[in-house]
């Protein structure tokens, strides 16, 4: 189902202002045997643009971001990135995921290397920073995410809400376009969330473009410009987050919303 191209939601105080069209796909489509997965999708993200993805479980959210930086390739339609379509293999698509962030359901940090090493790895063999230069930028960005007294550690010797801040600081290493974050709470324990939430919210407000697969409805509604309601590998609906939460247009999201807002 082919969607019109909705325009980014009026920014309110604490959201950050969005500039031009950063990420856009247009008609993809992607199958898993049988299965279609993503069926016409079309979106385009702005630049400094929050865009939270939700929906039930098997509605294409992870897959629709995986897509983004080509961890899963489509099968039909287009994505591009800053203009540039996403290219196939190769040094050139290295290059493109040095410009997507991607944070994970699990954190995937390096169990062998420290903190501080986990996140000047890639800005050293990739970007060929040097290491002084390297470890300055990770050592602010671990005070950034609350971490900076772990960066001689393990990722074992760390809880699961401190790894997820790492692996954060990690993405905002290689200074990404756009952060993509796939269920980034879902592996942790509740009091663990919020640390790692209110790192995101922090990131938003400082007007980094994110798209972020989620089922904290706080964090769209405090943070998001838009919300993305995925159902059977289509968007059904997208809105501000105020609009979809009070009025939500479908039968599909009302439906989803019933369920989740009354526990």
């Amino acid at each position: 189902m082919a969607q019109d191209t909705v325009e980014p939601a009026t920014p309110s105080p604490g959201r950050a202002e969005i500039g031009e069209p950063l990420v856009v796909l247009s008609k993809v489509n992607k199958h898993f045997g049988a299965l279609h997965v993503l069926q016409d999708i079309d979106l385009t993200v702005h630049k400094g643009e929050v865009v939270v993805v939700i929906g039930p479980s098997g509605s294409g959210k992870s897959t629709l971001c995986r897509a983004i930086n080509r961890l899963e390739t489509i099968d039909t339609g287009s994505i591009t990135i800053d203009g540039v379509p996403l290219p196939a293999e190769g040094k050139a698509l290295a290059q493109l995921r040095a410009d997507v962030g991607m944070v994970f359901q699990s954190f995937n940090l390096f169990a062998h290397k420290t903190v501080l090493q986990n996140i000047t790895l890639g800005p050293i063999k990739a970007k060929g920073v040097k290491r002084k230069d390297a470890e300055e930028t990770a050592m602010g960005l671990l005070e950034r995410v609350g971490v900076a007294n772990q960066a001689a550690k393990l990722p074992a010797q760390l809880s699961g809400g401190q790894q997820q801040r790492v692996a954060i600081a990690r993405a905002l290493a290689m200074q990404p376009k756009v952060m993509l974050f796939d269920e980034p709470t879902s592996a942790l324990d509740p009091e663990m969330i919020n640390e790692v939430l209110d790192v995101m919210v922090s990131l938003a407000r400082d007007g980094m473009t994110m798209v972020v697969v989620t089922h904290e409805m706080g964090f769209a509604r405090k943070a998001g410009h838009r919300v993305v309601f995925m159902d059977g590998g289509q968007i059904v609906e997208e809105a501000a987050p105020e609009t979809f939460f009070t009025a939500p247009a479908s039968d599909r999201a009302k439906d989803f919303l019933s369920k989740i807002l009354t526990h």
